[in-house]
């Protein structure tokens, strides 16, 4: 079973997210939520998780200050975080996979484009 992390501001992206992974071919254990990095990273400390979904533009912490600091920590390093953001810019898509995501996928999405994203990883 995978335990995801699903970070996003946005509580009804979480939501959706949640709904959108149990369609997914792929066993789902526990799915914890954050609204921000600082909170994904203290759920991580607690909880492992096999997977991260982060939104990019989030207060306190954004998602790539998140995907930084996740790839920066020996325990978490290899932990795949997928980038789920309306955040299209060329930019922004290449300083994420030069931090390490393990992909990304644009918001609005449709529960195909996350089936097909994780297909690929697991």
């Amino acid at each position: 079973m995978l335990d995801i992390l699903i970070v996003d501001d946005s509580a009804a992206i979480r939501k959706i997210l949640q709904r959108v992974l149990r369609q997914t071919d792929i066993p789902i254990g526990n799915v914890f939520e954050a609204g921000d990095g600082k909170e994904a990273l203290e759920t991580l400390k607690t909880q492992p998780v096999g997977l991260i979904l982060s939104d990019i533009n989030m207060p306190n912490m954004s998602g790539l200050e998140l995907l930084s600091a996740v790839k920066a920590n020996e325990a978490w390093k290899n932990l795949p975080v997928v980038m789920v953001s309306t955040e299209g810019s060329q930019a922004k898509v290449l300083e994420a996979v030069e931090l390490g995501a393990a992909g990304y996928v644009r918001k609005p999405f449709n529960a195909d484009q996350i089936k097909e994203k994780l297909a690929a990883l697991f």
